[in-house]
């Protein structure tokens, strides 16, 4: 090398040491993101984990805010199976979400892949079908409930059209309707939250892949089959498993509209955590109560992370 190149090269500066900066800024940006995210678990923590926690310990005693628990061991859990009443809300709790759940995904999918095509208006239709599920709680209760009366309501006077006066539903005042009056309700309420959720998945389906599938001759059914379900899977499922967590927990609408009547027909194992805690003040049997509920939820939700792993394999 000439002595020229070698003062050229000599001139070149050295490269900085960068890395002190980039530690800094990557320490600032974690610093910041935990800033963040620290009221969110500072709330978990203070509102969820420790009164979990605490409602394990509970639930092995007799405690009526009044007082330190006793602690009783499994009596509480003895006593649950054979409680009547926790059976009753056992089962129209169930009996709801059976229901519920299917026909509010099946409502709710529909809802979302019409909206998702070019119609007219479909911004204020999407509008319209989310509405109810702002709506406060005690007015569609009550809206609803002069609705369903069995006499002057507006839905018994259109059936008396079809089937006659003396054939109509008792709806809130039945035994037999209050639940399926419950149902009709929650459906119409939650339907458009749902649809929101379904929408934004249909949305990041590609266009390409139905216009491949157009020139491949393959029909609407086909192209909904074969592309819009299963680039819909992981949409369905986040929506499936978080309808049934909210339609277990079911507690508003019921407490609203029947307060669990007519006798225990409505009522569902929130309401009875509630009734238990509150009209009764046994808050050890309630925790027992509401861990069961919990452990309902786990298991369900537990099993549809199974079949939703399956499927995928």
């Amino acid at each position: 090398m000439s002595d020229h190149q070698h003062s050229a090269a000599a001139q070149i500066p050295a490269p900085r040491d960068n890395s002190s900066h980039v530690n800094k800024l990557r320490n600032r940006n974690i610093r910041n993101g935990l800033l963040f995210i620290a009221p969110n678990f500072i709330g978990f923590f203070l509102l969820v984990l420790i009164p979990v926690v605490t409602l394990f310990y509970t639930s092995f005693t007799k405690w009526s805010a009044l007082g330190d628990p006793q602690f009783n061991g499994i009596w509480n859990w003895r006593r649950l199976f054979t409680d009547e009443n926790f059976w009753d809300a056992l089962t129209n709790t169930l009996y709801y979400a059976i229901i519920h759940i299917p026909l509010t995904l099946a409502l709710a999918f529909g809802l979302a892949v019409l909206l998702n095509s070019k119609i007219k208006g479909r911004a204020f239709f999407r509008t319209v079908a989310f509405f109810p599920y702002v709506t406060a709680i005690v007015a569609v209760a009550q809206v609803w409930s002069m609705m369903f009366d069995p006499k002057a309501g507006l839905i018994n006077q259109f059936l008396a059209l079809f089937v006659g006066a003396d054939n109509v539903p008792g709806w809130l005042s039945s035994t037999t309707w209050a639940m399926p009056a419950v149902i009709i309700v929650g459906t119409w309420r939650e339907v458009g939250y749902f649809m929101i959720l379904l929408l934004a998945g249909l949305q990041t389906i590609p266009a390409e892949l139905y216009e491949a599938a157009k020139v491949d001759g393959a029909n609407a059914w086909q192209r909904f089959w074969n592309i819009t379900v299963p680039c819909m899977r992981p949409t369905l499922f986040f929506t499936t498993v978080t309808l049934t967590i909210t339609s277990l927990k079911i507690l508003d609408l019921t407490l609203v509209m029947t307060n669990g009547g007519p006798g225990t027909s409505t009522l569902v194992l929130a309401q009875y955590v509630y009734r238990v805690a509150f009209e009764r003040a046994d808050f050890g049997y309630a925790s027992t109560v509401s861990l069961a509920l919990f452990f309902i939820c786990l298991a369900v939700t537990l099993v549809q992370f199974w079949y939703n792993n399956a499927k995928e394999k």
